[in-house]
């Protein structure tokens, strides 16, 4: 199948790319590297010293024979976007292609500003070239469970059964995004719903949890192929955040009282669901949606499951509970389904002791390129960037070893 992957340089693009290439499908790459450039913005860096994606698509050819056209261009532009698509003429789209970052979104109006011109008209411009030029492709865009955010029943999965004054519909699930960020992703969806219904586009929109790893079958055959690991308060997630805190000595920042629960899963799975979504395309004129997690977590659960195995292995970890730079539920109610993608046959991998384990010595591998000082949040909901660190609240003690360890 010819699949063309936007953000193809990303963190999930790249993993995908070699995954599906590993599967025999003839695969197209477009990026502008914004990723990166964001990073050099904000004094940031992967922790894994990646390499071009020139180099890594080049080193995957000559250990696999497998070849990857690699399109360098911005898809919020019309003519590169539209050429791209029209020229390569994919079946299938994957679509990663945006900034990923509440943080980033909410430093101040320009930032948010470009986040919503990037990441609502790069979709649009997809949208109008798959209509014009491949009508039949399906297109599988990754979403986010923050679109949701925590109402206070049970989230289905993109869709509501509801009544009302007598009469019943089936309506889009209502959206609480927390941050100008999760804004555009559920634009995006609005969008895509619209493009299926008038012009009979087919579409899967995948509302993702929190991915969480690097370890892939295709990155582990060579190190030139190693995946970006991110755990600034930009582009990190909390789990990538605790396990280099661990290794680095500075105790884990836990948003106040820790108990906000989000979905999460492993890289892996997030690759099986993507595949899937790709063998099992939506019927067109069909808007599907699927949400992609396996497990819920709260953060303080996280926190407590990467102290106890670094404790372990012999590091010393503190859980410090800081002022929430965010405005977010810490408590909450949080049961949402993510039936579709189990009754279409993933097979999750759960997060144990020993994946942690694994984190936190791929993270000490590379433990001398930590920035130290783009770890503790600085990015206010209500304040923008203020340049300043929030405030510890209080510690909690280090748990002692267990007998044996």
């Amino acid at each position: 199948m010819r699949v063309l992957i936007l953000g193809g340089d990303g963190y999930l693009g790249w993993a995908t790319a070699m995954y599906l290439s590993n599967k025999g499908h003839q695969i197209a790459l477009a990026d502008n590297f914004l990723r990166r450039r964001m990073h050099l913005e904000r004094g940031t860096d992967s922790l894994t010293p990646i390499r071009s994606l020139q180099e890594r698509v080049a080193v995957w050819q000559a250990l696999t024979g497998q070849k990857m056209q690699v399109h360098v261009g911005d898809l919020a532009n019309w003519e590169f976007t539209s050429r791209l698509i029209k020229t390569f003429q994919p079946e299938a789209i994957i679509h990663y292609g945006q900034i990923p970052s509440a943080p980033y979104s909410m430093i101040d109006v320009h930032h948010a500003v470009f986040t919503h011109q990037n990441n609502v008209i790069n979709n649009l411009n997809v949208l109008f070239a798959i209509h014009e030029y491949v009508p039949d492709c399906h297109l599988i865009k990754l979403g986010t469970m923050g679109e949701y955010g925590t109402p206070n029943i049970d989230i289905e999965e993109g869709w509501l059964e509801i009544e009302h004054n007598g009469r019943k519909d089936r309506l889009p699930f209502p959206k609480q995004p927390g941050s100008f960020y999760h804004l555009t992703k559920v634009h995006d969806s609005h969008n895509i719903h619209f493009a299926c219904r008038i012009w009979g586009l087919r579409a899967t929109d995948l509302n993702q949890g929190v991915v969480y790893g690097i370890e892939t079958p295709e990155a582990n055959m060579d190190d030139r192929l190693i995946n970006r690991f991110d755990y600034d308060e930009s582009f990190g997630t909390y789990l990538n955040r605790f396990v280099v805190q661990a290794v680095a000595g500075i105790p884990l920042t836990v948003y106040g009282k820790g108990t906000q629960t989000r979905g999460m899963l492993n890289i892996n799975d997030t690759l099986a669901c993507v595949e899937i979504a790709l063998l099992n395309p939506s019927k067109a004129g069909e808007f599907r949606v699927f949400n992609q997690f396996t497990e819920s977590f709260s953060v303080m659960d996280v926190a407590r499951m990467v102290q106890e195995q670094a404790v372990r292995l012999g590091l010393n970890v503190q859980i410090a509970h800081y002022e929430n730079p965010r405005r977010e539920a810490e408590e909450h109610y949080y049961n949402p389904r993510n039936d579709a993608l189990l009754g279409l046959g993933l097979q999750p991998r759960w997060l144990r002791d020993t994946l942690i384990e694994d984190m936190i010595k791929r993270v000490k591998q590379f433990e001398a390129h930590i920035i130290h000082e783009a770890i503790v949040p600085s990015i206010r909901w209500d304040k923008g960037d203020e340049a300043q660190k929030v405030t510890i609240l209080e510690y909690e003690a280090q748990p002692e070893p267990a007998a044996g360890d």
